[in-house]
């Protein structure tokens, strides 16, 4: 599998890189702040709205400490889509956090 330190996604961001971010936490938690961009799609969702996801860009999968957004990102990368974990999760993350 796939990852990126929070601090390589940091730098993209802040580069003007368009990035699939997907944040797989329960609403409470992302009701304290995401990072900007992202889209909320919860771990227990992921199955059911794969077909919303593309396959032609890699999606960054964040949660709060790594270790669910890396089963989503086996699930995606077992069903043809690119997916690479946030290793840390929101933990880790030191960049800008929208509600």
């Amino acid at each position: 599998m796939k990852t990126i330190t929070t601090d390589e996604l940091q730098q993209r961001l802040e580069a003007g890189e368009d990035l699939n971010i997907i944040d797989v936490r329960e609403a409470d938690e992302v009701a304290a702040g995401m990072i900007p961009g992202a889209k909320h799609i919860p771990l227990g969702e992921i199955e059911n709205r794969v077909s919303e996801l593309g396959d032609t860009k890699p999606y960054y999968m964040v949660c709060r400490s790594g270790a669910r957004s890396g089963r989503a990102s086996e699930f995606l990368n077992d069903q043809g889509v690119e997916a690479i974990n946030v290793e840390g999760g929101m933990l880790n993350w030191n960049g800008e956090s929208q509600a």
